[in-house]
């Protein structure tokens, strides 16, 4: 994949994240790749509220588990919305719900190159664009 496949800049990108160091680390490294970080949300609560705030959103990357709450609210909101987003976790990928398993599941810590390639790749499909 080139280098103008996997660039975010410009990108939005809702992150969800409980974990402060965790989600502080991914927002700078995403801020870095020039993307604008909507959030992070720490909660599933916050990360609707920024939904319905938002207009634009290119993608999203989510915690699957938000203080012993399941993501899986936010994740059906954007796919209403056609966004691309991506699963980052430490559980296994059989305990991802069969309605997700299409979804990319990234293992913390997040290799961010690795989520560029995802979330372009995500978005390029969601716009027909494979």
């Amino acid at each position: 994949m080139s280098e103008a496949q996997t660039d975010l800049r410009g990108f939005r990108l809702l992150v969800v994240e409980d974990e402060y160091i965790l989600a502080t680390e991914l927002t700078h490294a995403l801020e870095g790749e020039g993307v604008e970080v909507i959030g992070p949300a720490s909660c599933v609560k916050d990360a609707l509220e920024l939904l319905a705030t938002q207009d634009k959103i290119d993608g999203a990357v989510l915690d699957i588990n938000l203080r012993g709450h399941k993501v899986y609210p936010i994740a059906e909101t954007l796919r209403r919305r056609s966004v691309p987003f991506v699963f980052t976790t430490g559980y296994e990928a059989w305990i991802i719900p069969e309605v997700y398993q299409d979804v990319p599941r990234l293992e913390k810590p997040v290799d961010t190159r690795a989520l560029a390639r995802l979330i372009s790749k995500r978005a390029n499909e969601t716009s027909g664009k494979t």
